[in-house]
């Protein structure tokens, strides 16, 4: 127990509470407000793996974000490449409607055909509407058809707050999102390696099927510019001023930074710049305790092939650990006297709580380590006999 009991002291505070939250949902801040001056209506900094927010500004402001919008759209396509439903190598054929998309293109040709991954390529790197449009149609048939889709998808990852017209971001009524919402999409797509292939990569080119080429200009200027950044997606229109989703990785934890409606580019990325530094300089990500791990303890078993059974953690414990919080939090076990034979390996037994002063912040299952079967018929009688004496 006291190797568990050090482990457990290296936990923080709310972060624990993520564990016990739905998929979609992130808890609380864990700091009241930014601890910086933020410039952007609204903004958010989490960490990918838990969901755990560091600190938000009016993070549930709907807003237009134009190109971030893009995101979802990604999201939709990363998951049919998951799932074989279209791969990378497809050839993809391009619409007048497509082709005729306003705002940043990646000047596609009407009637050529793309292998699909050109067309992710454009649409992450260079955020072209023209190729964001043919991934759309391709898929679903229609734009429209496709939106469905999107629209259906923040349903399902409760974005409460977030409804699609478009699939590029371009002004339209009636679209919105919030700093909270992409940062939800962006944990999703943090998921998917395939992205972060295309939206590492500062420069590169587009060979059209005439053999004309078109340069692509990484959009996120922190990719080339901040240590570590690999992506996410910017995004600027008049209606929604300059819009700005980025990552990092460093140390084993990866931030996601949401700046929305900043007056002009540059301030987009100092801002987020400057929430991932602060997230990287105060906290740290930590595995305190793998599923399966003894907690020292054991439970007298009345009737069994065994006395006794270790108990263990029926789930891990991982959380976001803030610098100088260390041995805030405490434990309890709440553990049966003893169990009557048979017991089931991973059977449920009791549970873990852990406290922030007097609070529970979260439930650990405690789970039998191993099985303790009922005794064969000499070793029962000799038990009876050991019990008689």
């Amino acid at each position: 127990m006291a190797r568990f009991l050090r482990r457990i002291a290296l936990m923080t505070s709310l972060s624990l509470c993520f564990l016990l939250l739905p998929k979609a949902a992130l808890a609380a801040p864990l700091e009241d407000a930014p601890p910086m001056n933020l410039t952007a209506p609204g903004a958010i900094l989490l960490e990918a793996e838990t969901g755990a927010v560091i600190f938000e500004k009016n993070a549930d402001e709907e807003r237009p974000v134009a190109s971030v919008t893009k995101l979802m759209t990604l999201l939709l396509i990363l998951e049919k490449l998951e799932s074989g439903q279209i791969t990378l190598e497809d050839q993809v054929t391009v619409s007048e409607y497509a082709a005729g998309q306003s705002g940043s293109q990646a000047f596609l040709d009407a009637h050529a055909v793309y292998p699909l991954k050109d067309l992710l390529k454009a649409t992450i790197i260079s955020s072209g509407n023209d190729s964001a449009v043919t991934l759309a149609e391709y898929v679903a048939g229609t734009e429209e058809a496709f939106v469905s889709l999107m629209n259906e998808k923040a349903e399902e990852m409760e974005l409460l707050n977030t409804h699609y017209v478009n699939c590029t971001g371009l002004p339209a009524e009636n679209q919105y999102t919030t700093a909270r919402d992409v940062g939800m999409i962006s944990r999703e797509i943090c998921r998917y390696p395939d992205y972060f292939s295309y939206s590492s990569t500062w420069l590169d080119s587009l060979t059209h099927p005439s053999g004309r080429v078109t340069d692509l200009t990484n959009t996120n200027r922190l990719v080339r510019f901040y240590q570590d950044c690999d992506g996410l997606k910017t995004g600027s229109t008049n209606e929604a001023k300059y819009c700005l989703s980025a990552t990092a990785e460093r140390k084993g934890m990866r931030l996601i930074a949401v700046v929305l409606g900043v007056p002009n580019s540059q301030t987009r990325f100092d801002e987020a710049r400057a929430m991932m530094e602060y997230g990287f300089a105060n906290y740290a990500r930590v595995q305190v305790a793998a599923q399966g791990d003894l907690i020292g303890a054991k439970i007298p078993v009345k009737m069994g092939s065994r006395e006794e059974v270790d108990v263990a953690l029926g789930s891990g414990l991982g959380m976001l650990l803030k610098n100088g919080q260390a041995g805030k939090l405490g434990f309890e076990t709440q553990l049966p006297e003893f169990l009557q034979a048979p017991v089931e390996k991973g059977q449920e037994i009791g549970m873990i709580r852990v406290l922030l002063g007097e609070e529970i912040v979260a439930q650990l299952p405690a789970v039998a380590a191993e099985n303790v079967r009922l005794p064969g018929m000499l070793e029962g009688f000799h038990r009876l006999l050991e019990n008689w004496k």
